[in-house]
């Protein structure tokens, strides 16, 4: 009776193929011509991406993904940028991940012809994973924890400067936990103030939060698995007030999950819904009501909030973004970076 129980429950509780006659989008792939691969994505408009990866590639397209051109900070060959944040086509901050002085931010105003260093990391124990932004001028950039606490960096001049947020405002750090690079994601943010980490590697998936610019935190579990390879990988919110938390296990990417999490206050609380993709996503995005999940394993969507998701398409992809007009890009191994089509 329990293994019958056991296999009702993952045949109602993960995404479902598409139904005859339903319409999905579907992902155009554009050509890079570049094997990077990309787990940091910015949208600005259905013409304007970025994109950025290993081997210190960065990409920027202007006319929709027809052609792409290389626009990476010279000299930075052997570092891997994990997170990119771009404001319009000229403008954009990018982040490199790693141990140590691995761990940089680069600012360019002129669509990547010229690049400055803006902040190198001088912890041994920091390892810095995502960076996100309130507005053109408000920005965080998180870390692993450092003495038992998260580390997180400000800026107040669009990612020119960095300044350390005093880690008496955060909870202490479970043992193990950490946050995942793997798309970019695993800090977002929502109107003027509200912001939020995804964490993992510990004894409980977790997601912080907080309500004043990042100055102070609360930490919520969630119902997602959490190991060494196992936790939130990305969160994303629609307003403060409606928030989705995507995950799994990157070592067991076909492991039945629960992968995904909703929250309906601000992140203090989080619930499994009664549908999920099936198997570890790494990457999530709002588009209006819909949802967009990617992973290794395919592309997911819910039209309902994140409570029921389909199926669209099986290629790999690590991370996702749509901007607030509807146009969505999504990117991820071997140069691969597709938009999102009718």
């Amino acid at each position: 009776m329990r293994v019958v129980l056991l296999v009702c429950a993952l045949l109602v509780s993960v995404a479902v193929p598409a139904s005859a006659g339903e319409r999905l989008p579907k992902w155009e792939l554009t050509p890079t011509g570049v094997t990077a691969q990309f787990r940091g994505l910015s949208a600005v408009s259905a013409r304007v991406a970025w994109v950025s990866g290993t081997q210190g590639t960065v990409l920027r397209t202007t006319d929709g993904g027809a052609t792409w051109k290389s626009v990476g900070p010279p000299d930075t060959g052997t570092l891997e940028f994990r997170d990119i944040e771009a404001f319009d086509a000229e403008r954009a901050v990018v982040l490199s991940i790693g141990p140590g002085t691995d761990s940089r931010v680069y600012r360019t105003d002129d669509g990547g012809a010229h690049w400055r260093q803006t902040f190198q990391n001088t912890e041994a124990a920091a390892f810095y994973d995502c960076l996100a932004f309130f507005d053109p001028w408000r920005g965080l950039a998180m870390s692993d924890p450092v003495d038992g606490r998260f580390r997180v960096q400000a800026t107040f001049d669009g990612g020119r400067s960095w300044r350390q947020v005093p880690d008496s405002g955060f909870p202490p750090a479970l043992p193990g936990e950490a946050g995942f690079a793997a798309s970019g994601q695993c800090v977002t943010t929502a109107g003027p103030f509200e912001a939020w980490l995804a964490t993992g590697g510990g004894a409980k998936a977790r997601v912080l939060h907080s309500g004043d610019g990042g100055r102070h935190w609360t930490a919520a579990a969630t119902p997602l698995p959490s190991s060494a390879s196992a936790g939130v990988f990305a969160v994303a919110f629609r307003s403060p007030g409606q928030g989705i938390a995507i995950g799994g296990d990157y070592a067991n990417p076909t492991a039945p999950g629960p992968a995904v999490a909703l929250s309906h206050d601000r992140g203090r609380t989080w619930a499994t819904p009664s549908e999920y993709p099936a198997g570890y996503r790494s990457g999530v995005a709002w588009r209006g009501g819909t949802v967009l999940g990617v992973g290794p394993g395919g592309s997911d969507l819910s039209r309902d909030g994140g409570r029921h998701w389909t199926a669209f398409d099986s290629g790999s992809f690590d991370t996702v973004d749509c901007t607030g007009s509807g146009s969505c890009w999504a990117s991820g191994v071997q140069g691969r970076v597709a938009r999102l089509g009718r």
